[in-house]
C-alpha cells in the first residue's frame, strides 16, 4: 500500500515541521503555554529530527521533586499528577536519561493511592475526574518502571470490561459513549499488561476491530457522526496496529487527510484543514504518518506512544534493572 502514495512523498514538508518544533522548544503560543504536556509533544520531535535537546531539559523534568507521597510536590497546592508523571518519564526516556534519579518506589506508592475501588484512577490525590485516560497513564508508568505494584491490575481490567459499550467500542467509563481515544487507552493498557487476549475473546476482538475500522472516512474520527481529526490517525490507527489490522485501512486517504492539515508556511499540523497548527496535533499527525511507514520518520511504539528508539532504550534499562535485582 505504501507504493500507492510514494509519488506524493514531496508533499510532506519535513523541514518546516522541524523548524516548527524548534520554535516551540523556545517559546509556545500563549494559548498553549499553560499546558505542561506541550513540553512532551515538543520533545517528541525525535520522530523527525535529532534536535539538540540539552541536559537542561532533563534538569527541568527532574527539578519537580518526587516526595514519599508521589511525584511532584514543589508546594502544597501543586501535587503530583498521573498524566504529568507519565509524560515526565517519557520525556526522560526520549532524552536518553537512565531514570536513575527517579524515586520509583515513591512513584508507585503515589500511584496506588490514586486508584479507586472501581479500578479507575484519579489524576491527583485531592480528587479529580477518574476515567480511562488515567488508567492508561497508570499502566504506562508501571510499564516504564517495570513494576506493576503501582496498580491493582484486576480492578483496572474489570473497569475496562465494564466500559465496553453495546457497539463494541470502549468509553471513558461504564455506560459512557464509545470513543476512539478511550478505546486506545483500554487496548494499549491491556497490551502493556500482556492481558489483551485473556480479557477479550477473539469474537470480541473482531468486534472492536470492526468498530475502529469504521472510524475511517478519509482520515479518522473518534466517534460516529463526528468530523475527522488529525489526532485520531494515531488514537484509532495505533489501536488498529495493536489489534493487527491497521494494514487493512486506506493508507492513501489517511495520509492525504493528514497532509491537508499541515501549515505550508510555518510548519506544523492542525486539527482540521485551514485551522491553526499546534504541538499536540503536529505530534499526532507525525505519529499517524509514522504508523504508515512514512519515509524520514522514526517508528512510533503504538502502545507506549514514544519512538521505537526510546522504547529500545527502555528495554535495555529493564534488562539492567532485572540483572541487578537478581
Amino acid at each position: 500500500m505504501m507504493a500507492d502514495f510514494d509519488q506524493e512523498q514531496e508533499d510532506f514538508l519535513r523541514e518546516r515541521h522541524v523548524r516548527f518544533f524548534q520554535r516551540c522548544l523556545h517559546v509556545l503560543p500563549e494559548r498553549y503555554a499553560p499546558y505542561e504536556t506541550s513540553r512532551f509533544f515538543r520533545l517528541k520531535t525525535n520522530l523527525i529530527s535529532k534536535l539538540n535537546c540539552s541536559s537542561r531539559a532533563v534538569q527541568y523534568v527532574m527539578c519537580v521533586p518526587v516526595s514519599p507521597q508521589g511525584p511532584g510536590a514543589p508546594h502544597p497546592y501543586d501535587s503530583g499528577h498521573v498524566a504529568m508523571t507519565y509524560t515526565g518519564l517519557a520525556c526522560l526516556l526520549i532524552l536518553g536519561d537512565d531514570l536513575s534519579r527517579v524515586c520509583r518506589d515513591a512513584c508507585l506508592s503515589g500511584l496506588r493511592a490514586l486508584q479507586l475501588e472501581d479500578g479507575s484512577f484519579y489524576a491527583v490525590p485531592e480528587g479529580s475526574e477518574n476515567d480511562m485516560r488515567f488508567v492508561y497513564c497508570a499502566a504506562c508508568i508501571c510499564f516504564m518502571l517495570d513494576d506493576w505494584s503501582g496498580m491493582d491490575r484486576q480492578r483496572a481490567i474489570d473497569y475496562i470490561r465494564r466500559s465496553t459499550s453495546y457497539d463494541s467500542g470502549i468509553g471513558q467509563g461504564s455506560g459512557l459513549e464509545s470513543h476512539g481515544g478511550s478505546t486506545f487507552c483500554a487496548v494499549a493498557s491491556l497490551c502493556m499488561m500482556g492481558k489483551l487476549q485473556e480479557v477479550f475473546s477473539e469474537r470480541e476482538l473482531k468486534r472492536i476491530r470492526r468498530w475502529c475500522i469504521l472510524r475511517q472516512q478519509n482520515g479518522f474520527h473518534g466517534r460516529p457522526n463526528k468530523p475527522v481529526d488529525t489526532c485520531y490517525s494515531f488514537w484509532v490507527g495505533a489501536t488498529l496496529q495493536l489489534l493487527d489490522v491497521f494494514q487493512y485501512t486506506n493508507f492513501q486517504k489517511n495520509r492525504s487527510y493528514i497532509l491537508s492539515t499541515q501549515d505550508r508556511l510555518v510548519g506544523g499540523f492542525a486539527k482540521w484543514p485551514d485551522s491553526h497548527p499546534d504541538p499536540l496535533h503536529t505530534y499526532f499527525g507525525l505519529c499517524g504518518l509514522s504508523l504508515m511507514g512514512e519515509a524520514e520518520l522514526r517508528k512510533v511504539h503504538p502502545a507506549l506512544n514514544i519512538s521505537e528508539r526510546a522504547f529500545e532504550s527502555l528495554r535495555q534499562l529493564h534488562g539492567s534493572w532485572r540483572q541487578k535485582s537478581s
